[in-house]
């Protein structure tokens, strides 16, 4: 029997089950990869104290880690929600332990309603300590603007730039997303020599929660079933974005991507890939 590849998140729990592990889990099912996730943080709002990030211990995650590994193995990693400079640095130190090859880093920093979702002193600890290990890193407009000391991103034009000066971190690609630009939702990959651009239709809808991790969770999915980097990228931008396309909510609160969606209604989206050279 030929057992399906093992994809390992490392992120925070969202109670509303549209984004973090949740999300990252049933893309994980979706793609038919087996999925394991390390819980970092639960985040959710509590109605008297207001407290909306509730941290894991390190000996938790420890464990956590030690079980998925003990139990199971790994072909991929992700990472998600870190929330704090320790956790970081565990995180860094397991993998580097566990020499895990494939890893999607994720530099999660704000969420959909506004949460804070990364200490400030832990931004350095990203940049200096997780990004050089990462295959690919995923960060949307707001994340690269903050990895780059608050660079104002506009144009695609911007995002090329970015990309190009983000793989100074140390990963071997960067993607620079920009559904948060005007116009197509236009994605950017760079691997130290060419630039590939990713351009879908615009989904006009608020319901986007866990897009991100969604994105970054096939894109570690396709990995580990051995996908070339460009390749896995342009599958997952069809699969988010066809999920974004039937997302939906049960409530006036935004409500997550439809994981399901590209299985039940049969459609990919034509993605429109560019590449050139950089100079």
């Amino acid at each position: 029997m030929n057992y399906p590849s093992r994809v390992m998140t490392i992120a925070g729990s969202a109670a509303g089950g549209s984004a973090g592990i949740q999300a990252d889990l049933k893309t994980f099912q979706e793609l038919d990869v087996y999925g394991m996730s390390i819980v970092t943080a639960i985040v959710g709002r509590h109605p008297k104290t207001n407290k909306n990030v509730h941290p894991q211990t390190i000996e938790a995650i420890e464990a956590q880690f030690a079980t998925a590994m003990n139990q199971v193995g790994v072909d991929g990693l992700k990472t998600g929600m870190l929330f704090s400079k320790e956790v970081i640095e565990t995180v860094v130190g397991l993998i580097m332990n566990a020499a895990i090859e494939t890893i999607v880093v994720d530099p999660v920093m704000i969420g959909k309603m506004n949460s804070k979702l990364l200490e400030d002193d832990a931004i350095q600890a990203l940049k200096e300590k997780l990004v050089p290990l990462a295959t690919i890193i995923t960060p949307n407009v707001p994340e690269a603007s903050v990895l780059l000391d608050d660079r104002p991103l506009m144009t695609t034009e911007d995002l090329q730039q970015a990309a190009v000066d983000l793989y100074q971190l140390g990963s071997e690609y960067v993607l620079v997303k920009g559904g948060r630009l005007n116009g197509p939702a236009i994605d950017v990959l760079y691997d130290g020599k060419t630039v590939t651009t990713f351009e879908a239709p615009r989904i006009e809808t608020v319901n986007t929660s866990g897009a991100g991790c969604t994105y970054s969770a096939a894109i570690a999915a396709y990995l580990a079933k051995g996908k070339p980097v460009s390749e896995a990228v342009h599958l997952s931008k069809s699969f988010v974005t066809t999920a974004i396309e039937h997302g939906y909510s049960y409530t006036d609160i935004v409500g997550p991507t439809y994981h399901i969606a590209e299985r039940k209604y049969g459609e990919a989206h034509n993605i429109k890939v560019k590449t050139m050279k950089m100079r």
